[in-house]
């Protein structure tokens, strides 16, 4: 077999590189959590909580359900994170199904509790196949809604982004004015919906830079714990999956921990070349699951700091 200059050259970089020993640890990282139903899930989400806290995230941020369905158990879990912990707790917010006023009500709710930042969000449609449409007297898009929130409060604002094109937007490049339109209204930095390639976030960073939008885009990562659950997922939101990560997953379909095992390395070989092409900052989408997300962000470098260690155990 004859073997290419660039096999060699590959193949003597990697060996000469330890495995993620040689990062900085100047990476920076936040949390995504879902509101419990259950208490047994209560349960899980606090210790997912303890777990990932002293790793000193940016922020943590709790989402709605599909239409806005977990309004007021998101606004309790975003609550007993601002009062009992101290990370910095983030509340989704989107235009779903409320008029201004009632968003705005519950946007001076978040403040009065101690939550400084806001997800701002469009929202999806309440009738799963149907396009979205605004509510009457309610905030028509994102844009609008982080308009409105400026006006409120100085909240720190996040929107989303779509590296691959968000389902609804007629083409790429109206997705990014739509984006623009967003962070012009105010809003801090930008998200990414999750995708399963580095390049697929550096072109849309690029495209992005050309567009005019020079705010921070942070990319949103999802560790796949069930790869069917995770092709759904994807087919909703217009997120290729590439045909190799359905061949690492394929027969573990019966076995979770070696599933669990796979996951954590296709998650933390995407970050280590998101890393390697600039990005410091991580958004990680937990599922509510800490483990994974632990693991990752020690790959990245990112230790658990004493002081932090300390206020969770007193």
């Amino acid at each position: 077999m004859t073997v290419s200059v660039a096999q060699m050259q590959e193949a003597r970089l990697a060996l000469a590189t330890p495995l993620f020993a040689d990062l900085a640890g100047d990476a920076r990282v936040s949390f995504e959590f879902f509101p419990p139903k259950t208490e047994k899930m209560e349960e899980t989400l606090w210790e997912s909580v303890q777990t990932l806290a002293p790793l000193g995230p940016r922020f943590v941020s709790v989402t709605y359900g599909a239409g806005g369905s977990t309004r007021e158990r998101t606004h309790a879990t975003v609550a007993r994170i601002a009062r009992e912990t101290t990370i910095p707790a983030a509340a989704h917010l989107t235009c779903v199904d409320a008029t201004r006023e009632e968003i705005d009500a519950v946007a001076h709710e978040y403040w009065a509790a101690g939550v400084r930042h806001i997800v701002a969000l469009r929202g999806d449609s309440p009738v799963a196949g149907q396009p979205f449409v605004s509510p009457v007297g309610g905030y028509e898009n994102a844009a609008a809604l982080v308009a409105g929130l400026r006006k409120l409060h100085p909240f720190e604002i996040s929107v989303s982004a779509y590296p691959e094109c968000h389902p609804d937007s007629p083409s790429e490049a109206a997705d990014l004015d739509n984006l623009k339109r967003k962070l012009d209204a105010g809003a801090t930095r930008a998200i990414t919906q999750f995708f399963h390639e580095a390049e697929t976030f550096f072109r849309f960073r690029d495209a992005a830079a050309k567009a005019g939008i020079d705010a921070e885009i942070v990319p949103g990562i999802m560790p796949v714990m069930n790869f069917g659950a995770v092709q759904r997922m994807s087919a909703m939101c217009g997120t290729v999956v590439p045909p190799w990560m359905g061949t690492l997953f394929d027969g573990l379909d019966d076995r979770p921990a070696a599933r669990q095992l796979v996951s954590a390395t296709i998650a933390a070989e995407l970050c280590r070349r998101l890393y390697a092409g600039g990005v410091r900052d991580f958004h990680f989408y937990t599922l509510n699951r800490a483990e994974l997300s632990y693991a990752i962000c020690h790959l990245l470098g990112i230790r658990a700091q004493p002081a932090l260690v300390a206020a969770q155990a007193a």
